[in-house]
Formats: structure tokens, C-alpha cells, sequence
């Protein structure tokens, strides 16, 4: 490339002096050829010229070379090429005022490569046979490397099982010798039997867990350089628990303390809330670690599901789901008829029909509900209160009250029921009873006949089941009189103390009455 370039330089100035002949001529006579008028010495060729150099090798930073080129032609000019293009010179390099002595005060690695001098004369240019100067560098700064293999502080993180592969990075020449050394808290620093700039470690372990080191030297520069890498071997995670000291849980009385439970050291921990990445909040308040999930001023719909993952960067494992069992309530309390969805403060039912009342609350677990009429000291249990026929006794308000045996709160609520119909006689036969348990009080069965013409006779007649409804009497039926003379209607007997009949208080009338004593 120099070389081209000076040509260049030189056929141009050829060209000109060329170009002014063409444009002005001697006559014939007196015209001289080019050959005539250059110089003798110029008209000869250049000898090849040789370079030395002082040392073919030498250590980077610690010594310097010098070139000198030998030629013995004169009214020359000397340049110098390096590795294949023009030298470039810089405050490390001293050339002579005749241009063939080089000296390189202090080598460096990318002075390295082959040297030439070049002859100029005026119209040819020969080049010495190139030199070679080789450097001695290194070893450079050592780095380790590890594959697969996540950084983390001041160690690697492998996880465990993992085949790894370590390798040295450093820049050096010529190449340099590896020596591998092994410590940790239980061994002593051991020697690897890998002499080379990798080695293999196959299913790594807890017992691999250490500092690794390599010694790398020069033979030729005489230096040594050690590298270190601590490694850490990650357990592969498993699937952790959540777990809660708190039991009985009752809404806005509790704070819960949430825990997610894990064997391994130095894992990320994530929560989940239904199904999606928890949002710390001052209800749902994080410890710093993540394991511990505070929840303040319990709510109802803090119910779950909660899920907690563990991982570190190369596996990962979540929770099974975890629900809350939160009490509370109960709620308003309400009273409808039947199964109907509206509320109710008054209701009005015919004589005689069938009336239910459904109390309902909001509550968790389910409320207990007791039913109890005003001006009476009876009380029902169960959600449903039936009245299967009404009569005038069972007009009146009626009271609901809910109970949560767990939070200890009750909720009551009211209706007033009243009997639509005629002012007639009021049946004395009860047909009260709750939804759920039967209502514990006597049923009385009574029969009248009312005997006109005939003379007084007497009759009995067993409980009729077709009147009977889960144990309550809908009331008895008004039997056929029977005469007297009646072989099969037995007599009554006096001062029986022991007979299921008993006379009535107004003795003008045969009016008897059976009582069920199995009631």
C-alpha cells in the first residue's frame, strides 16, 4: 500500500514533465533523450536492502527492539512498513535522521508482526525481506465464567442436579497453564484434575457448593494470575403450605396472620388472591420476606382462596388453595310469608286457613331462629313457623329472633297476624306448629254431641289419623249419635279414677270429652 502510494506520487510528476515536452519541442538537433539527462546513479538499479533487528522477541512493557536497514544506495529515501501497511510512529518510537535505524523504546502486544524497510530511489522502490518481532504478554486479569448459571451478589447460583461448565477468560501469549483449585467450609483447598481453560462438574450438589479457583501463568513472562468464583447450589423448590394460628375467625373482631411455610433459604415468595398477584395494601399488609401475609379488620370476603408461590430463578412451586372460614352475622333479620321474597310487618289471613312464616338473616354459620307469640310463654325453633289452621288464639305479633352461637350477635324482626272471619265459636283445638322440630304441648281432642230429643247416651271415639298432620290435630270430627240402648257403647263408669273420660263441668248437657293422655 506505501509503496503504491509513492508511486503514485512519483508517475505523476513523470506525467507533467511529459505533458510540457508535448506542449514545447527542440528542434530535431537539438533534442536529447530522457535517458541522456538523468543522472548515471539514478540510471542503475536499486539493490535489495536487508534488515536486522535486535531481539525477534520480547516481553510486553519490560523491553524494547530495535530495526536498522541496510542499504548501499545512495540519493535514496528509507520508509518503513508495518505489517503490510505504513508505520505509524508514536512517542515510543525513535527513528535516526537517515531513516534506517527503528528502535521501539518499550514494546507493546500490538507491535507484534512483521517489519519491512522500503528504498526509495527516483523512478524504483525495492522492500527487504520482512522480519518478524513476536511480544510476550499476559496473563491479563482472570475472569471465571459458569454456565448455567445465574449471578447473585457475590456468587453464582446453580441449581441443583445441573450439569456446569466453568471456563476462563484472559488474554495471553504464548498460551498459558490452567491449574483448578476447590474449597468450602468442610474441605480444604483441593486440587481439580482439569489443567485446561474448561472443565465439566456433572449433577451438582450441595457438597459442590463452594469457591472455586484457577491459576493461570505465563511461562514466558513469568507471570501468574488467579481467579476465583464462589458458587451456590439451589435446593429445586417444593411446595410449600400456608398456615393460620387463628381458628375461630369472626368478622371485623379478628386479625389474621397468614404464613407461607418453606423448607428452602433465600427464595421469592409471591401471594396470590383469588387467582391473581396480591396487592399489599393497609389491609392486606407483606412482612419484608414476603412469608407472612397480615390481614387487619377481618371481612367477610376475605374468605380466599390465598395461594403462595416459592421459586428462585430456576424452579418454582405453589401452595394448594386456602380458604378462610369467617363467621359473621347475622344479619337484619326478616319475615315473609312463605317462601316469598318480600318482607312483611303485617299479614291478614281468613279463619281457618293455613298461614306460614319464613324468618330469614344473612349469616355464617346459620343463624338459629325462635319463634314466640305475644301474651304467650311458648317458644318455636326453626326458620319456617306453620299454622295449619288459624283460629282467633293465634292472632296477635309474632316475634323472630336469629342467633350466631358463634359471633354471639342476634337480629330479631316482627309481624303482625290477623284472623279474618266470622265472630263464631272459637275452636279450642290448637293447629300451631313450627317448620322444623314438632312443637311440644298437649293436643286436646274433643268430641261434642249435643243430644236434643234423645236421652242421654254415651260414646267414644278413637283419634282419627285423617286429622292428623306430623303430629298436630287439625281438630276433631263430629261423630254420629248413638243411642243408649246400644249394646256396643259402654257405660260410664262412676268415680273411675283410672277411665280416659271425664264429665264435664256443665252437667246439663251429656257433653264429654277423650284425652289423649299419649300426647
Amino acid at each position: 500500500m506505501a509503496s503504491t502510494a509513492l508511486w503514485a506520487h512519483h508517475w505523476a510528476g513523470l506525467l507533467l514533465s511529459a505533458s510540457l515536452l508535448t506542449t514545447w519541442s527542440l528542434p530535431a538537433a537539438a533534442q536529447l533523450t530522457l535517458g541522456d539527462r538523468l543522472p548515471k546513479a539514478t540510471r542503475s538499479s536499486l539493490a535489495k536492502p536487508t534488515i536486522a533487528v535486535s531481539q525477534g522477541t520480547a516481553i510486553e512493557h519490560r523491553e524494547g527492539v530495535s530495526f536498522y536497514c541496510d542499504t548501499k544506495d545512495v540519493n535514496i529515501t528509507i520508509y518503513w512498513v508495518s505489517n503490510n501497511h505504513p508505520l505509524k510512529f508514536d512517542e515510543r518510537m525513535w527513528l535516526s535522521t537517515d531513516r534506517k535505524n527503528l528502535t521501539i523504546l518499550t514494546v507493546q502486544r500490538e507491535d507484534a508482526g512483521t517489519y519491512q524497510c522500503e528504498v526509495w530511489g527516483v523512478l524504483q522502490v525495492q522492500s527487504s525481506n520482512p522480519t518478524f518481532l513476536i511480544v510476550y504478554y499476559g496473563p491479563d486479569p482472570v475472569e471465571i465464567k459458569l454456565e448455567p448459571g445465574v449471578p447473585n451478589g457475590e456468587a453464582v447460583e446453580v441449581i441443583e442436579g445441573s450439569n456446569l461448565t466453568f471456563s476462563v477468560e484472559t488474554l495471553s501469549h504464548p498460551h498459558p497453564d490452567y491449574s483448578w483449585f476447590f474449597s468450602n467450609d468442610s474441605k480444604p483447598i483441593t486440587s481439580l484434575s482439569s489443567t485446561t481453560s474448561t472443565f465439566t462438574l456433572h449433577a451438582a450438589s450441595k457438597e459442590h457448593e463452594g469457591l472455586y479457583r484457577c491459576l493461570v501463568s505465563n511461562k514466558a513472562t513469568n507471570l501468574s494470575r488467579l481467579g476465583a468464583l464462589k458458587v451456590r447450589v439451589l435446593e429445586r423448590v417444593t411446595k410449600p403450605c400456608i398456615t393460620s394460628p387463628n381458628l375461630n375467625l369472626v368478622e371485623n373482631a379478628s386479625l389474621v396472620v397468614l404464613t407461607c411455610q418453606t423448607s428452602h433459604e433465600g427464595v421469592g415468595v409471591q401471594w396470590f388472591l383469588r387467582g391473581q398477584p396480591l396487592l399489599p395494601s393497609p389491609h392486606l399488609v407483606l412482612s419484608a420476606d414476603n412469608r407472612t401475609l397480615v390481614i387487619h379488620g377481618l371481612r367477610r370476603d376475605d374468605v380466599g382462596p390465598y395461594e403462595c408461590e416459592v421459586w428462585n430463578w430456576g424452579s418454582g412451586a405453589r401452595s394448594d388453595s386456602f380458604r378462610l372460614n369467617i363467621s359473621y352475622g347475622p344479619d337484619r333479620a326478616d319475615i315473609t310469608r312463605g317462601p316469598a321474597s318480600e318482607a312483611v310487618s303485617t299479614i291478614k289471613a281468613e279463619f281457618n286457613s293455613s298461614l306460614t312464616l319464613q324468618c330469614r338473616a344473612e349469616s355464617q354459620p346459620d343463624a338459629e331462629f325462635h319463634w314466640t307469640l305475644e301474651h304467650s310463654t311458648s317458644v318455636w325453633t326453626g326458620e319456617q313457623l306453620i299454622i295449619e289452621a288459624l283460629t282467633w288464639e293465634h292472632q296477635g305479633t309474632y316475634n323472630c329472633v336469629a342467633f350466631n352461637s358463634l359471633t354471639h350477635l342476634a337480629s330479631s324482626a316482627s309481624v303482625r297476624v290477623r284472623v279474618m272471619g266470622p265472630q263464631g265459636e272459637q275452636q279450642r283445638t290448637s293447629s300451631l306448629r313450627p317448620g322444623h322440630p314438632p312443637l311440644k304441648r298437649l293436643i286436646l281432642q274433643s268430641l261434642v254431641a249435643v243430644l236434643t230429643q234423645d236421652p242421654p247416651g254415651e260414646f267414644h271415639e278413637k283419634e282419627s289419623s285423617s286429622a292428623v298432620h306430623g303430629g298436630y290435630s287439625r281438630g276433631p270430627r263430629k261423630p254420629q249419635p248413638k243411642l243408649a240402648s246400644d249394646p256396643s257403647v259402654p257405660t260410664l263408669p262412676k268415680g273411675n279414677t283410672e277411665s280416659n273420660y271425664e264429665v264435664l263441668v256443665n252437667p246439663e248437657h251429656n257433653l264429654y270429652c277423650h284425652i289423649n293422655s299419649s300426647v
